[in-house]
């Protein structure tokens, strides 16, 4: 038989999703998968169950309902302080997973450069490499996760097509700063780079740090492929509803991108979350201040505990520095964390292109009681044997 795609095989199982596996496989809390274990607002529940009677449970229009694009235009709006056209500046993809892929598609030819920030959220590589594209690593440097920017500046030497941004961060929970936002633009407009971002946690951050949209930067938003998702603001990771938003030039071909790769979103799933890109600020506040109180509960218990970390500027993400245990393989620690503790979290080296293996990332996107069973747990990690 022939080979198989070099591009496919090159690309390795998900360590996350993996891990999910595992987690259920002996019974562990899943700190893996980053998923809200909340309730979805019930108007949004309400809504879908009529819908499931009445309706649309056919095609929408391919690139998004025109209820739904209209509702995020004018959300989004609000937030990112910039005019959006919801026929020429947004595609509904589906999920923030798909938006992430078409917006790479659409940008970059075979044998283009993509700048990714390492630590990076999985996908990342893989969406450059299906591309066809060869990913450029830029160390976010530990234990602060800060870029240097004489590094930053030489990898855009080597004429990208696109950076990658993830703000608010996952792994490392970083918000960038609009000093470093400032770097990042002046050199993307130096070097005539698009930049991609991925703003999914942009509603979860914590005080007194500020999320900036890259698009709302100057000049920016000619040059800016906002791709994000309605997965965890509104706790519907499994709706797979997600988005792209940028100028109409580039949305003209996200659009075409889009329509070969899923057709369209889920027609009844548009339709009723609505109701959550209609809600007022409120709603937001109150996503801001649950996602505080989570990350009070944990971060106080890691503190008590005497575990090491950065406490996290966004996002819902820990990354525990696991130095302490004398480990070599991140890996095997997570393993045995799952069997001997039953913690399930994700071996930091799968977000590192550097060799770096000291580092666990766990996520607190959970009801306070099982953020107790769990901090229990981990009072007992000095008493295990890591192999």
């Amino acid at each position: 038989m022939k080979n198989l795609s070099k591009k496919a095989t090159s690309i390795q199982e998900s360590v996350i999703r993996k891990m999910t596996r595992i987690a259920s496989k002996y019974g562990a809390i899943n700190l893996s998968q980053g998923f809200p274990e909340f309730e979805t607002p019930k108007e949004i529940l309400q809504r879908l169950r009529d819908i499931s009677l009445s309706g649309p449970h056919q095609y929408s229009i391919t690139w998004g309902a025109q209820k739904f694009r209209e509702a995020l235009a004018r959300k989004q709006k609000r937030f990112m302080g910039l005019d959006i056209n919801p026929e020429e500046n947004i595609v509904v993809t589906c999920g923030g997973t798909e938006a992430m892929m078409a917006a790479m598609m659409t940008v970059c030819d075979p044998g283009d450069k993509v700048i990714i920030f390492s630590p990076f959220y999985e996908n990342y590589t893989a969406d450059t490499i299906l591309s066809g594209a060869e990913p450029i690593y830029v160390a976010l440097n530990p234990p602060d996760f800060i870029f240097n920017v004489d590094k930053l500046e030489e990898a855009f030497k080597q004429d990208p097509k696109a950076i990658v941004l993830c703000n608010p961060a996952n792994p490392t929970g970083r918000v960038f700063t609009r000093e470093e936002l400032s770097v990042i633009a002046n050199l993307a407009e130096k070097y005539d780079t698009y930049v991609i971002t991925d703003e999914v946690y942009e509603h979860i951050v914590y005080e007194p740090y500020k999320h900036i949209y890259f698009a709302s930067l100057p000049g920016m938003a000619k040059r800016t492929i906002s791709t994000s998702s309605l997965s965890k603001t509104y706790s519907i990771t499994g709706w797979r509803l997600g988005y792209i938003i940028g100028p109409k030039e580039v949305i003209d071909v996200a659009k075409s991108i889009h329509d070969f790769l899923t057709v369209g979103a889920a027609a009844p799933l548009q339709e009723a979350a609505v109701v959550g890109l209609n809600f007022g600020d409120q709603y937001y506040k109150e996503i801001q201040d649950l996602y505080t109180h989570k990350k009070d509960i944990f971060c106080d218990g890691l503190d008590t505990i005497g575990l090491h970390y950065r406490k996290p500027e966004g996002a819902y993400f820990i990354m525990l520095d696991i130095s302490e245990f004398g480990v070599t393989d991140d890996k095997k620690f997570s393993q045995q964390l799952i069997e001997k503790i039953g913690v399930a979290p994700v071996p930091g080296s799968s977000f590192f292109k550097e060799n770096i293996n000291n580092y666990i990332r766990l996520h607190f996107a959970k009801e306070d009681e099982t953020l107790f069973e769990v901090l229990n747990r981990l009072e007992k990690i000095r008493k295990i044997k890591f192999e």
